[in-house]
């Protein structure tokens, strides 16, 4: 391509707002680390912290035993990229066994150590003896994996971008739509850059939602394995606008797309260096590479429309993720769909109850002006920017790039007209 790619730049507004509001964490790189603890709280924060996916590169091992452990061990075998050792002895002693430990030491091995006196003279020692860092205990998961990414993370490495995640509970519920109208607002009303990446290789719609049909997309990416770059991203990516482009899915059955788990990894790494936010849109399916795609993302949002089978499927996806994302918020869910004449639905107040978890959105359902944008290969925006809906994607778009709070989404029209209803009854009585 010849026109320049959606890069990351520190010019772009909405690109230094949303990550101010984002964690600011560097995913910690394929590293090895071995860690020596001597109490079980200390063990108990760094396999919880090694859980997170931010980690999820790395090779950890936890042991107990502290620096005599760590001394033994390494008396007779090469040393990690990282050593983390817990300790509870006082200063003179500890000078002593970091000084054993830095004898059995390999070059260019960092050491952490977490010990359980707060005294600004004895970390200066420390990191005078070669010590990356002192961590008092007790700490917490996020501030180890804070403090492993500093290590290996160069002082002018650029922020990583946001990656969004956007599935549905179920399918036909509309969760690429909603996906690529959220870009659309990212890209036209933040002025972020944004990249669509349509995971769906079989049946994708993002190209025809944005009416184009690029020869070249997303599957080629995936099927070059570890060779992914830069360079082969940008040739992929088609421009809708200055600040939108797409990674299309080829949406052809000439082949099978039985990919790895891992498969995607490379590209969304990619993803996170080039671009501020990225915009996955994600298939209702579930194997080992959607698990690891919404396991890694910084924000997911599970499209939902008011009914059973969405319930219970929200239920399981937010049971399943929060498990495996404790350090993150959880799962953003979407209502879409919400009003359709004669359908009996579940109120969106019973939704949220039984999940525990506002609605970010209620989306009415409008088939008319969803159904002549799609055959449009519009947004919703263009056909109808002063509307509410395009309102909800805006405000959806600030959620999810860290540039505003959730605002209490409103019920549907049927909703509101029984609560009305209701009161009316109370205070009137039977009749």
């Amino acid at each position: 391509m010849s026109e320049p790619a959606l890069s990351m730049t520190h010019d772009d507004e909405g690109y230094a707002e949303s990550l101010r509001h984002n964690d600011e964490l560097h995913h910690v790189p394929r590293i090895s680390v071995q860690v020596f603890c001597e109490t079980p709280a200390v063990q108990a924060t760094m396999q919880d912290a090694f859980a997170d996916r931010r980690m999820s590169k790395a090779h950890k091992t936890v042991q107990m035993g502290g620096l005599a452990a760590a001394v033994d061990v390494f008396g007779h075998s090469p040393t990690p990229n990282l050593i983390m050792v817990e300790t509870t002895e006082r200063s003179d002693s500890l000078v002593h066994m970091l000084d054993r430990l830095a004898e059995v030491c390999d070059a260019g091995t960092r050491v952490v150590v977490i010990g359980h006196v707060n005294d600004v003279l004895l970390y200066r020692d420390l990191v005078r003896r070669g010590v990356s860092e002192y961590v008092v205990a007790p700490t917490t998961p996020m501030h180890v994996i804070r403090v492993i990414s500093e290590i290996f993370t160069a002082p002018d490495a650029e922020p990583l971008g946001r990656v969004v995640s956007f599935v549905g509970a179920r399918g036909g519920v509309g969760a690429s739509t909603l996906a690529h109208n959220v870009s659309w607002s990212i890209a036209n009303d933040l002025e972020t850059n944004v990249v669509i990446a349509d995971m769906d290789l079989a049946f994708g719609t993002a190209g025809l939602d944005f009416n184009q049909d690029p020869i070249q997309g997303l599957a080629n990416a995936v099927f070059e394995g570890d060779r992914v770059d830069e360079q082969l991203m940008e040739r992929l990516l088609f421009k809708c606008t200055d600040k939108l482009g797409i990674y299309a899915a080829p949406s052809t059955l000439e082949r099978d797309y039985d990919i790895d788990a891992s498969a995607y990894e490379p590209v969304l790494e990619v993803m996170r260096k080039t671009v501020p936010c990225a915009v996955l849109d994600v298939p209702h399916c579930w194997n080992g590479w959607t698990q690891n795609t919404l396991w890694g993302s910084d924000e997911v949002v599970i499209v939902a429309t008011p009914d059973l089978a969405s319930l219970r499927n929200c239920k399981n996806l937010v049971e399943s993720l929060s498990a495996r994302r404790k350090h993150d918020a959880p799962p953003r869910i979407v209502l879409n769909q919400v009003g359709v004449p004669k359908r009996p639905e579940i109120a969106a107040s019973d939704f949220s109850d039984a999940l525990g978890i506002e609605p970010s959105a209620v989306i009415n359902f409008d088939p008319q002006l969803f159904g002549t944008a799609a055959n449009n290969g519009q947004m919703i925006a263009e056909m109808s920017q002063n509307s509410k809906l395009a309102d909800a994607f805006l405000d959806l778009a600030k959620v999810v790039t860290g540039r505003g709070e959730a605002k209490k989404a409103k019920g549907s029209t049927i909703d509101n007209l029984l609560a009305k209803l209701t009161r009316k009854g109370g205070k009137g009585g039977a009749k």
